[in-house]
């Protein structure tokens, strides 16, 4: 198993790690080796994942990736001849998520009940989520250093999944939530819990907005379009 997690750095270990301990968890609660799995026991944890844990097919498709990287490496490693992960059928996952996200009144009601919280880092934390679309880690692992000002945007650099570097442009409504969230403070985490540390990311978050990966036009970047509603309440 260190093998394998070994390929993998920072929340993508992170990840990867508790979605194969959900595969050798089934595996302990049913008296299985996995390194004597057969075929049909990826089949049958496939289906478990889709009839009793009810999960999205991209969440089954996702989880399924990881055991099948997982018996390549044992291959790869001479631990086993063959994977038996080999020709199980992936769910068909849609081009675009079934799940639904809020409604503009209802997320407008969220983002004001976060703005009257007494930690101002909580509408920050709303705003870079719901407004910019960032993931979990990617708005809690931001830190003061990482915003700056490119061609007259003010903007955020974000690390997001593999380390990969990104600019995202903070309309003025979403860049004064950070200002409230950083107050004077010249480095650390731009979020903050309510005992002075670094934000944690949800326990577990369920989804997170899709969101238009084409950040690198600054000047017509959709962000400036999901903020502008919020203008008149910040």
């Amino acid at each position: 198993m260190s093998a394998f997690l070994g390929r993998y750095r920072g929340q993508t270990r992170v990840h990867t790690d508790s979605d194969l301990r959900v595969f050798l968890r089934l595996c302990t609660d049913q008296v299985l080796d996995p390194l004597a799995a057969a075929r049909v026991d990826i089949e049958r944890y496939v289906r478990w994942l889709q009839d009793v844990r009810r999960y999205q097919a991209s969440t089954v498709s996702r989880r399924l990736s990881v055991v099948v990287g997982f018996y390549r490496v044992c291959v790869i490693d001479a631990i086993l001849e063959h994977s038996p992960a080999d020709y199980v059928r992936r769910p068909t996952v849609p081009s675009e998520s079934p799940i639904l996200g809020l409604g503009h009144l209802q997320f407008e009601a969220l983002i004001t009940t976060a703005r009257l919280s007494s930690n101002p880092s909580d509408f920050a934390l709303f705003a870079l989520l719901g407004l910019l679309g960032l993931r979990i880690f990617e708005a809690c692992g931001s830190n003061i250093a990482d915003l700056g000002e490119e061609h007259g945007h003010r903007v955020l650099r974000v690390r997001g999944k593999g380390g990969k570097v990104v600019l995202v442009p903070l309309p003025p409504a979403v860049a004064r939530s950070i200002d409230r969230a950083v107050d004077d403070r010249p480095s650390g985490p731009i979020l903050r819990n309510t005992l002075g540390g670094r934000m944690d990311r949800h326990a577990d978050p369920l989804t997170t907005m899709r969101y238009d990966r084409a950040r690198k036009n600054l000047d017509r970047h959709p962000n400036y379009i999901l903020a502008a509603y919020m203008a008149s309440g910040t």
